[in-house]
């Protein structure tokens, strides 16, 4: 993001009514805001969690956790572990 687009992007804190999210949004750049703070604020760095601990943390902010949790390993936010058992936060979601 570029320090232009910083100061006028509105606030993720937008996109959520009393704690949960009111829609992904389409935008790729507003959404890649929305997946950079659910990674930094829903996952831990070093931890691993298990696809259903996945789930649950997305699913306390939207019903479709599948997708949520597809668009943050899309975007480099979360990787599977090899053995396909776990995922964890990049630290690209730092």
């Amino acid at each position: 993001m570029t320090d232009e687009t910083q100061r006028t992007a509105r606030p993720v804190e937008d996109l959520f009514s009393k704690g949960r999210l009111t829609a992904v949004p389409r935008k790729a750049a507003r959404r890649e805001q929305l997946l950079a703070h659910l990674a930094r604020t829903l996952f831990e760095p070093g931890r691993s969690y298990t696809e259903q601990e996945v789930n649950d943390a997305l699913r306390a902010v939207h019903d479709d956790c599948a997708a949520l949790r597809r668009y943050l390993v899309v975007a480099g936010l979360l990787a599977r572990t090899k053995d396909g058992g776990s995922y964890r936060r990049t630290p690209d979601a730092a």
